[in-house]
């Protein structure tokens, strides 16, 4: 994933519901227990965690139970410490106190709730990133201590692959042709990593490694969860017995749930959107542009999908007089430069969601060369009776248009050959007339007219005239 273009612009909820999921997550709601349980008597080591005799009692304060009770107490604990919610007194003595962050989580902004959740999210996926207790058990020399040469594990290489991970789930949840709030299948997820775009058949050795990284990440999905990152369905346990043992159920090989399934969640969606932009990443939210300028608004929406480019259109709308937007869009739909055809196309979108009271400002264009065409078919849309026909000239000028702003926005799709090709067809004399078209993109549109056409006498019919209309243009 490149830093270097926008990401697709995600929907995000509005912070104060944000801020009441995050204050509910399981791991943060213990941490904060445990940073209003701890007192005077509270002790920690010289890591900052609390001392093994107080793990018991840590787990008791949060009505936790069972082998893994004192595990998720020192979870609980660490988060509250790398979040704020406590802060080490006395390092020597390991004395501690409720942190300053403490009191933001009942009486802060929702705001600043999330700013303290989002540095527990730092706290859980570097805790994702360390080799599981088995492995670690493993690597562990006569002396205790863990020989990490022995273990096949790089911090560095580990976090880079939870948060490619994370970040391929992130666009195809913001992607208009992803899944949305549909859930994942893990192993596709783990595919997305491992298995290069150009192989055709996966050997056996990048099958194990899918298999691998599929297991690494059901271990890691288990810890996010209880920090509301992601909805997780565990891979199934079944799955994972030997092969002289029987599962507990008859295996199903064509149900992928049961190899795991996991989709962010709206919180999730929100941090990991603040860590990519931290990390110097395009990634735009709907409703980013209200405040911005119509320019912006048409600029900006011609990289967006077009459910994305209504809602943020919709969004800009609402904070705008109606006739003072309609006049602004149009101002900023001029131009000869290449991004202008796509801007006058989602300039007209834009108009048709303002409807009958953007018609004096469209009226006032009609004689405009740039624009003019782009308002005889909005006011024909809107039912107008009265417009004035246009010139043959400005018919060529609107078609040239309408095709840049389309290659623009669709490159060589399929609805754009057959526009192409039914063009062709309805005008005999087309190609002869159009590369006499004085518009900036008339080369371009030509060529790919001929690109796109199946007849090939038509297509060298349109190459001819591209190169005519380059030669006319001193290109």
């Amino acid at each position: 994933m490149s830093d270097s273009s926008p990401l697709p612009p995600v929907r995000l909820h509005p912070e104060a519901e944000l801020a009441r999921d995050a204050l509910s997550t399981p791991l943060l709601s213990r941490a904060a227990l445990l940073a209003r349980w701890a007192g005077p008597g509270t002790r920690v080591d010289a890591g900052g965690s609390l001392v093994e005799e107080q793990l018991a009692a840590a787990a008791e304060a949060l009505g936790l139970t069972g082998e893994d009770a004192a595990a998720c107490a020192s979870e609980a604990w660490r988060v509250a410490v790398d979040a704020g919610l406590v802060e080490i007194v006395d390092e020597e003595a390991g004395t501690v106190a409720a942190g300053e962050e403490l009191a933001l989580l009942t009486g802060g902004a929702p705001h600043d709730v999330l700013a303290v959740w989002l540095d527990a999210l730092d706290t859980v996926l570097a805790e994702a990133a360390v080799p599981d207790l088995d492995d670690l058990m493993e690597a562990m020399d006569e002396g205790g201590q863990v020989d990490f040469s022995r273990l096949d594990w790089n911090p560095e290489a580990e976090a880079e692959f939870l948060d490619g991970v994370l970040g391929n789930l992130y666009l195809l949840t913001a992607s208009e042709d992803g899944p949305g709030d549909a859930p994942v299948p893990l192993p596709a997820l783990a595919a997305s990593m491992i298995i290069p775009g150009d192989m055709d058949e996966p050997t056996n050795d990048v099958l194990e490694q899918v298999s691998d990284a599929m297991m690494r990440l059901d271990d890691q999905f288990r810890l996010l969860e209880p920090l509301g990152v992601v909805a997780y369905r565990p891979v199934d346990e079944d799955l994972m017995v030997d092969a002289d043992e029987e599962p507990s159920a008859p295996l199903d090989d064509t149900d992928v749930s049961r190899y795991g399934m996991v989709r962010l969640t709206p919180l999730g969606v929100y941090g990991l959107r603040a860590r990519l932009q931290e990390a110097g990443f395009d990634a735009p939210a709907v409703g980013d542009l209200a405040d911005k300028g119509a320019d912006a608004l048409l600029d900006a929406g011609a990289g967006y999908g077009p459910r994305a480019a209504l809602a943020e259109t919709e969004h800009w709308l609402a904070r705008r007089d109606p006739l003072a937007a309609a006049q602004e869009l149009l101002a900023a739909a001029r131009g000869s430069d290449p991004g202008a055809p796509l801007r006058r196309l989602r300039c007209q979108q834009a108009l048709s969601l303002v409807g009958g009271q953007a018609e004096p400002a469209v009226r006032a264009v009609l004689a405009d060369p740039e624009l003019g065409g782009l308002a005889r078919v909005w006011l024909s849309e809107l039912g107008a009776t009265d417009v004035p026909a246009p010139s043959e000239d400005l018919v060529f000028w609107l078609t040239v248009d309408t095709l840049a702003a389309q290659l623009a926005a669709e490159g060589n799709s399929e609805e754009l050959q057959a526009l192409v090709e039914g063009l062709a067809q309805q005008h005999g004399g087309f190609f002869a007339a159009a590369w006499r078209v004085d518009h900036p993109a008339t080369a371009d549109v030509l060529e790919a007219m001929g690109r796109l056409h199946p007849d090939k006498r038509i297509a060298k019919e349109a190459r001819k005239a591209a190169f005519k209309a380059r030669s006319q243009r001193g290109g």
